[in-house]
């Protein structure tokens, strides 16, 4: 029993001068205290405040949005640029913006199902935000999102990737997935298709001087006799001159990126 009370007593002795000389330390006696805890080392963008866990911190309450929101309100780019413009209401940045997970972390990296469920939550609090959800979406079968991320109204903030021009709708979580745009089982149409400007368009240059100047005869090596064959092809004739596979991947040429 005395054993343990030395044990103690040293402990706090030693807890107590420890403690007075930290916060005596004339160098730093603000920062020296906030280096002694922490979960994990702040990101990159956010490193210069390791030593200032007030900045973003309130006693008890944790995190605090609010402060966050004083260093980003003025980021006009981020609320004027479509797909990103929800952050204008949603006023809860922790939810998908994590720290202390390293200097490399990625706090840009998007998490659809943390939007959708903040979203939820705000339409219990009574907040209009049909601009993030759309309430007219049926949670079910969507093989490629979660039921939440179904919910999210895609269109509002993807609607200037839309590259099928509005023609099949809003519903974007019916054929795509949230982490990418591709569709691992979409089947082409056969490549001895002669409507691909159904889906695709081309590219500005093809409308101007560099279609005949340039394009045309890329395209014109595949001839091996040189007569021209390109001559007649016309913008729309997608089939004349590029394969399924890629846009670059021109026939008779190979991959080829002027740009």
């Amino acid at each position: 029993m005395l054993k343990n009370s030395i044990i103690v007593l040293i402990f706090f002795t030693l807890l107590a001068w420890y403690g007075y000389d930290t916060f005596n330390d004339t160098t730093d006696k603000r920062n020296n205290w906030q280096t002694q805890i922490s979960p994990g080392k702040l990101s990159a963008a956010h490193a210069q405040l390791s030593t200032q866990c007030a900045a973003c911190h309130t006693a008890v309450k944790g995190i605090d949005d609010a402060k966050c929101i004083s260093c980003h309100a003025d980021n006009k780019a981020l609320l004027e640029r479509q797909p990103t413009a929800f952050h204008g209401i949603i006023g809860n940045c922790a939810s998908c913006h994590i720290e202390h997970k390293g200097m490399d972390v990625n706090l840009r990296k998007m998490n659809h199902e943390a939007l959708a469920q903040i979203g939820s939550k705000m339409i219990i609090n009574g907040v209009n935000i049909s601009n993030i959800l759309d309430n007219s979406i049926q949670a079910t079968n969507y093989p490629l999102v979660s039921g939440l991320e179904a919910t999210l109204n895609c269109a509002n903030c993807h609607s200037t990737k839309d590259k099928h021009i509005g023609l099949f709708g809003q519903n974007c979580a019916s054929c795509h997935a949230t982490s990418q745009w591709t569709i691992p089982k979409f089947q082409h149409p056969s490549v001895n298709s002669i409507v691909c400007s159904q889906c695709h368009q081309a590219p500005p240059s093809h409308y101007m001087m560099h279609f005949d100047m340039v394009d045309k005869l890329v395209a014109a090596r595949s001839n091996v006799t040189g007569n021209g064959c390109c001559e007649g092809v016309k913008v729309n004739q997608c089939y004349s001159c590029h394969k399924t596979t890629s846009f670059n991947d021109i026939q008779g040429v190979g991959f080829y990126k002027h740009h």
